[in-house]
């Protein structure tokens, strides 16, 4: 256990506090210990998606980034929570298995694109998930397949109980590596085009997509482009894209994030859900903000 650890460094926004007890398990039984012991911790992955409040956090955190087993059984592969996405899509592609092409440019880990359904061209996890371990409060580690997962538009039953991923069981289809590689190329190259580097620190798309449109289309033309708010902007190239310029805090982001929704609701009457999760509760203004924006 790590006491008042400095978390900025870790997450894609580069933004964040001190947490008052951090955690690394470098196993599923290891996780489940420590889950006994702190009954309440916040579980993340990569913290890819996760706004972490710039005044910190008083609780505990538990990082899955540790548990990074991959295993290859045929066209099964087994993958722990903290496997990078882009590192299984690569191993797929050397062992000529396709599903996982989407993945090739993910900035976060296994768990996380699990629990959130994660997608890009046309392909979801859902697609090539068999089944998955996950913690439940009341019973431990237990196996749910696909369809106990209940996948929907970047949701699984994770989000809506109190389960958290540990490892994942893909399902993949055999094919040349000419053809997979073709397909991470395209993807990369739309990503480089229509998406900040990972450089730029910033958390992925701030908002999801209201059924049947788009997040990106409503922003732009609600004018958000290149609004500022601290030491925080949205992306000029895509409206749906928070950029950190080195000294935005978790309020900048925030009241940024407000802005943003607001101007959609105004002009269209339509409520954009955040697709970042937010950690904190120190500062009033930011549980004023994330209550408002269904955050919390």
């Amino acid at each position: 256990m790590d006491v008042n650890f400095d978390i900025k460094n870790l997450t894609s926004f580069k933004i964040g506090g001190q947490i008052a007890r951090m955690y690394f398990p470098t196993s599923v039984e290891e996780f489940v210990e420590i889950k006994s012991k702190e009954p309440d911790a916040f579980i993340a992955g990569n913290l890819s998606n996760i706004l972490v409040s710039s005044d910190g956090y008083n609780g505990a955190v538990i990082c899955t980034k540790k548990i990074d087993n991959i295993s290859f059984d045929g066209n099964r592969v087994i993958a722990g929570a903290g496997v990078r996405g882009t590192k299984l899509s690569k191993l797929a592609l050397e062992n000529n298995l396709s599903g996982l092409e989407f993945m090739i440019a993910f900035p976060g880990s296994v768990g996380g694109e699990v629990f959130m359904n994660a997608g890009a061209h046309g392909q979801m996890i859902a697609d090539v998930l068999k089944s998955a371990k996950v913690f439940c409060p009341e019973k431990g580690v237990i196996k749910l397949s696909n369809e106990e997962l209940e996948f929907s538009y970047r949701t699984s039953i994770c989000q809506r109980k109190p389960y958290s991923v540990l490892e994942a069981e893909f399902e993949l289809t055999p094919s040349n590596k000419e053809a997979i590689q073709e397909k991470m190329n395209e993807n990369l190259s739309f990503r480089q085009n229509k998406q900040p580097a990972l450089t730029l620190p910033n958390c992925g798309s701030t908002f999801r997509n209201p059924q049947g449109d788009s997040a990106g289309r409503l922003l732009d033309e609600a004018g958000v482009k290149g609004m500022v708010s601290g030491g925080v902007r949205v992306w000029e190239n895509h409206a749906n894209f928070i950029i950190n310029d080195g000294d935005g805090t978790s309020l900048d982001v925030l009241r940024l994030m407000d802005k943003m929704y607001s101007k959609v609701k105004e002009m269209f009457n339509i409520e954009l859900k955040p697709e970042v999760r937010y950690l904190g509760g120190n500062n009033e203004e930011e549980v004023m903000i994330c209550k408002k924006l269904k955050m919390l």
